[in-house]
C-alpha cells in the first residue's frame, strides 16, 4: 500500500475537512504559465523535486490544453479529474506532508517577529519574503526532493501526466491565491490569521541568557589553558530585534522616526546576517558543517585587499594566484556551491546519470543537439572550447576554457541549453558582495 492510500484512507475514515475547490481554469496557451512570484516560485520548487522532464513537459501539455477539472485542495492533499488528449478521464492525486504544529508555531513567530510581515498578512497578502525568511529557519512550504507524493488511477507507480498536469495547474491558481500553500500545508486561511493575531497579541520577550567568553579578558590571556571554547551552534532561526514602539510613545519620541518600520529594517538585518552566518558553515570536511580554510580564504579574496594580503591568500588556499584568481570567479557565481563544481569531479551514476541524460535529451532538438563527451559529471564540446558541469543539486554549471584552464562563465541553471548559451558568450554572473 502506497502514502498515498493510506493517507486517502485515513481521510476517508476521519472525514477530513473537504478544503477548497477551485473551477476549472481555461486553457493557457499564448502566455506564460505563471505570473505571479507565487506561482513561479512553485514551477521552480516542482523542478527542484526532481519530477522527470519528459512526465514534466507532458504535463505542462495537458493543463495548457484545459485538461485539467476542477482542482480541490485540503491539508496534505490536492485532487482533481485530468482528462487527456485521447479523451480518458483519471482521478490524480498529488500529496504533500503538513507542517506539525511546532513547525506552525516557528512559521508563526515569525511572522510576528517581522512588523512588515504582520502588516501584510494582516491586510490578508502573503509576502514572498516570510516564506524565503522560513526556509532559512528551516520550514519549507513549497514542496522539497520526495516531498511530492503522486496517486493517479491510471496505474502509474511514480509521477505521470496527469499528476504532472495537476502540479502544474497549482501553479495558477497559487497566482490567484498563495494562500491556497498554506492550506495545502496544513492551515486554512482564516485559521492561520486567527492564530497569528492570538500569538501577536500574547508574546512577550524573555531576555536571552548571555553565554561565552568577554573578548577583552581572551585578548589578555593569548596562552589560555583549556583554550577557548568551540563557536556556538548555528541557531535555529534568525534573532528578534528589540521593540521599538517606545520611539513613537516615550517622552523622548522622535516624530520623524517611523517605528514600526525601522523595526521592519532591523528585522531583515537580523535576517541577513542569520544568511551570512549560515554562509560560513557549509563546508562538507571542516567538521560540524562549517568553513574550510581554504574555503573562507577564497571567500576573503572576492574584497578587495592588499598587495600582502592578496599573497597570503594565495598560498593559504593552496591554489597560487591563477587557480585563488579561478575560484574567486566560481565563488561570485554561486558561493561554496559553485567552488565544489570548480574542485570536484564525480561520478554522475544510475538514476542521477539516467536523469541527466533525459534532461540532455529533451533539451534540443535532434538535429541542434551538440556533441558532447563525458567524463564523471562532467560534459564537454570539443571544438568549441566549452563544458556542462552538473552540480549535485542537479543544476548545469557553465564552463570555457581559457589558456589551457576550465573557467566559470557563468550562474547555473536547470536547463542545459541555456547553461551552454552562457558558456560559449561567455558571460559572467554580477559580482556578489562576498560573504
Amino acid at each position: 500500500m502506497t502514502r498515498g492510500d493510506t493517507m486517502r484512507r485515513h481521510d476517508d475514515e476521519h472525514g477530513r475537512d473537504a478544503g477548497r475547490t477551485v473551477a476549472a481554469l481555461p486553457p493557457a496557451r499564448g502566455r506564460g504559465f505563471a505570473q505571479s512570484w507565487w506561482g513561479r516560485a512553485w514551477l521552480r520548487a516542482l523542478e527542484d523535486a526532481a519530477l522527470e522532464a519528459a512526465v514534466v513537459k507532458a504535463g505542462r501539455r495537458l493543463a495548457r490544453a484545459g485538461g485539467v477539472g476542477a482542482v480541490t485542495v485540503r491539508p496534505g492533499r490536492v485532487t482533481a479529474v485530468v482528462r487527456a488528449p485521447g479523451g480518458a478521464v483519471h482521478r490524480a492525486d498529488v500529496l504533500l506532508p503538513e507542517l506539525s504544529d511546532t513547525e506552525w508555531g516557528r512559521f508563526e513567530d515569525l511572522a510576528v517577529e517581522q512588523a512588515g510581515h504582520m502588516a501584510a498578512l494582516l491586510d490578508r497578502e502573503l509576502p514572498p519574503h516570510l516564506i524565503e525568511d522560513a526556509a532559512v529557519a528551516g520550514i519549507d512550504l513549497l514542496p522539497g526532493l520526495g516531498d511530492l507524493d503522486p496517486a493517479c488511477d491510471c496505474g502509474a507507480w511514480d509521477h505521470c501526466g496527469h499528476t504532472a498536469a495537476l502540479c502544474q495547474q497549482m501553479a495558477r491558481l497559487l497566482d490567484e491565491d498563495p494562500f491556497l500553500l498554506l492550506l495545502l500545508r496544513g492551515r486554512e486561511k482564516d485559521v492561520f490569521l486567527a492564530e497569528l493575531h492570538i500569538r501577536g497579541t500574547a508574546r512577550h520577550a524573555e531576555p536571552a541568557a548571555v553565554e561565552g567568553v568577554d573578548a577583552a579578558e581572551a585578548w589578555a590571556a593569548a596562552d589560555i589553558v583549556p583554550p577557548l571554547p568551540a563557536l556556538p551552534p548555528l541557531p535555529s532561526a534568525p534573532g528578534a530585534p528589540a521593540s521599538l514602539a517606545s520611539l513613537a510613545a516615550g517622552p523622548a519620541a522622535a516624530p520623524e522616526v517611523d517605528s514600526a518600520a525601522l523595526e521592519h529594517l532591523a528585522g531583515r538585518t537580523a535576517v541577513a546576517a542569520y544568511r551570512l552566518l549560515a554562509a560560513t558553515r557549509c563546508g562538507d570536511d571542516a567538521g560540524d558543517g562549517e568553513m574550510t580554510a581554504a574555503q573562507d580564504a577564497v571567500r576573503l579574496a572576492c574584497g578587495a585587499a592588499p598587495a600582502a594580503v592578496a599573497e597570503r591568500l594565495a598560498v593559504g588556499s593552496g591554489r597560487g594566484h591563477d587557480g585563488l584568481a579561478t575560484a574567486v570567479r566560481a565563488w561570485r557565481t554561486g558561493g561554496a556551491e559553485a567552488l565544489a563544481v570548480l574542485d570536484e569531479e564525480w561520478q554522475a551514476e544510475g538514476v542521477a546519470l539516467a536523469r541527466a541524460r533525459a534532461v540532455l535529451e529533451g533539451a534540443w532538438e535532434a538535429d541542434e543537439r551538440p556533441a558532447l563527451h563525458r567524463s564523471g559529471n562532467r560534459w564537454t564540446v570539443r571544438d568549441e572550447g566549452v563544458q556542462l558541469r552538473l552540480g549535485r543539486e542537479g543544476r548545469w554549471w557553465p564552463y570555457r576554457e581559457e589558456g589551457g584552464r576550465w573557467i566559470p562563465a557563468g550562474g547555473a541553471d536547470r536547463d542545459p541549453a541555456a547553461a551552454l548559451v552562457c558558456a560559449r558568450l561567455g558571460t559572467q554572473m554580477p559580482a556578489r558582495e562576498p560573504s
